[in-house]
């Protein structure tokens, strides 16, 4: 059966913070310059900010670029950091507050806003709309097409109604191709195809393997007597250095009586035992932490993996037919431990640069030359550069040390020190092996404050159709027992913040199993595998979390 396609002149895959600034900004400047386009944005996602999840403090400083009259048109940037605190988590009882003059200044949060950057999503998506973008919610890319040439054509949506053994349902629907002249990948960290279009393109030829973190977030609601709307803390240390892991936590005081809680655990760690789910839930029993969630109630639950490398890892982001963007390309900014605002300027010095080819009637199949020269000469650049020794830092001299010299390099250099420090090693290669490692005796969830993995991925609101082939797919189906439970004890059960992996014993025989079901797309299998064989893929369309307002 053939499939039906659909031309545009751009399409963008992802509607995130990165897609949604370049759908507005392309449109803006369309009407500007007197073009008639045609835009289309698809998102895997039920709705627009289905499966967006972040901290989230937002620098407006994109936002005031895009749309300066924000507070007017009523974005959803109602909560201003008040209070700005830092701890140093030193035991499980014990931590110490840091002095403001002791963070590094991009760290502070003067002028930033607590925000659901889901609802923020929503509100860009309503924006692109009234501006005349096409959104169609629930529409997974699952392939990229190519020209004759070589070039990118567009992609084509996946097959809807297929049983697990790839059998037609009676609800089967072939999937759809959409053509453009130029497609924007978008799609957020550890993108599937926007990793596809930098493996074919050789994109990451000559730079440092990308860098991620897995961050684990939950919405409480308190007390109201107990909320101090503004209030953000950050912090490091226990339980992470227990086993000599990087990464740290995060409490926002956001609106409505809520907070947002999460830790980052950064997935370089090398002990197999490491469980980045059993280090938040018991990070929140710290007494620090614990006193802002007593007496509340759980709303919600999410994962999700980002990117970490900064501009050493950054790969080139152009290609034949189009532009890899945002989070998918890996622009965030790892000093200041923020995303969104730099994923929507990497939008918007897209649609400057398509929109020039559009104008120019510029071969689809050539590279927009002009979107390199417009990306290094913005303050994106310049950030990035500027944060570029971070990961280095940590990676290489650990916490102490190494946040030491961060200040050193963002208070006294201003991030311009005469040198830059690389990480060359891939984060999945520095698994020591089990036999080497000291296992963790992670305590029991109390279900106040503490709780496990399936009652956490229910607030999650994730649904796949269980009948459908598996999106988690092994190159090899041996190896998880042949080799990573004999050499790692099968980490997989452990990093999957969603008990999506098993090891399950049947007559004294170890299985591997895939509960597809709970996945909540946050991609860690798919960067710490030791083996490297696990391949998340996209499944249906609006399958995955259902996040209300992460």
């Amino acid at each position: 059966m053939d499939r039906e396609s659909m031309e545009f002149d751009v399409l963008i895959v992802g509607g995130g913070p990165a897609g949604l600034s370049a759908a507005c900004k392309l449109m803006m400047l369309a009407s500007e310059k007197s073009l008639d386009i045609t835009v289309c944005l698809i998102e895997k996602g039920s709705e627009i900010g289905a499966h967006i999840l972040s901290g989230a403090i937002l620098e407006p400083r994109s936002l005031n670029e895009l749309f300066p009259e924000w507070k007017e048109m009523g974005a959803p940037l109602t909560t201003s950091v008040s209070k700005d605190e830092f701890y140093l988590y030193l035991t499980s009882q014990h931590a110490v507050k840091l002095p403001q003059w002791a963070i590094p200044k991009p760290m502070h949060n003067e002028g930033n806003y607590i925000v659901s950057m889901g609802n923020v999503c929503r509100w860009l998506g309503q924006q692109a709309e009234a501006l005349g973008v096409e959104i169609y919610p629930g529409f997974a890319a699952a392939e990229v097409l190519y020209n004759e040439d070589g070039s990118v054509k567009g992609v084509a949506t996946g097959d809807m109604g297929l049983t697990a053994s790839g059998e037609h349902k009676d609800s089967f629907m072939r999937g759809m191709e959409l053509h453009a002249k130029y497609t924007l990948f978008a799609e957020g960290c550890r993108g599937h195809l926007g990793k596809e279009i930098i493996k074919k393109f050789e994109l990451d030829k000559n730079k440092s393997p990308q860098h991620y973190a897995l961050g684990i977030k939950e919405i409480w609601e308190i007390p109201e007597e107990k909320h101090e709307p503004g209030l953000v803390v950050h912090g490091t240390g226990w339980p992470l250095s227990e086993s000599s892991s990087d990464g740290g936590g995060f409490l926002y005081h956001a609106e409505n009586n809520q907070v947002f809680i999460g830790l980052f655990t950064d997935l370089n760690y090398s002990n197999p035992y490491v469980s980045p789910f059993e280090e938040f839930q018991r990070w929140k029993q710290h007494p620090r932490v614990k006193q802002h969630l007593e007496n509340g109630t759980r709303v919600t639950y999410g994962a999700r993996a980002a990117v970490k490398g900064g501009l050493n890892s950054l790969p080139k982001l152009e290609f034949p037919g189009g532009l890899i963007i945002g989070c998918d390309a890996g622009t965030l900014n790892s000093v200041k431990i923020k995303g969104n605002h730099t994923a929507m300027k990497s939008g918007m010095i897209a649609a400057e640069a398509v929109i020039d080819g559009l104008e120019q009637n510029d071969d689809a199949s050539s590279e927009l030359t002009l979107h390199a020269r417009i990306f290094s000469e913005s303050w994106l650049y310049d950030e990035l550069y500027r944060s570029r020794n971070f990961t280095g830092f940590v990676h290489k001299f650990g916490f102490l040390l190494g946040a030491a010299l961060i200040w050193i390099d963002q208070n006294i250099f201003k991030g311009h020190l005469p040198f830059t420090l690389r990480d060359d090693n891939f984060d999945f290669s520095l698994l020591k092996k089990a036999k080497e490692s000291k296992q963790i005796d992670y305590p029991k969830p109390d279900n106040e404050i503490s709780f496990d993995r399936l009652s956490s991925v229910f607030l999650s609101n994730t649904n796949h159709e269980e009948d459908q082939p598996c999106h988690l797919t092994l190159i090899d189906p041996n190896i998880p027992i042949q080799n990573n439970l004999v050499d790692f004890a099968e980490p997989a059960q452990r990093y999957c913040p969603a008990g999506v992996y098993e090891i399950v014993e049947e007559e004294m025989v170890s299985r591997f199993q895939i509960n597809a079901q709970n996945c909540v797309h946050c991609k860690t299998c798919d960067i710490k595998d030791p083996a490297q064989n696990i391949i998340w893929k996209t499944p249906e369309g609006m399958g995955g979390p259902n996040y209300p307002n992460m």
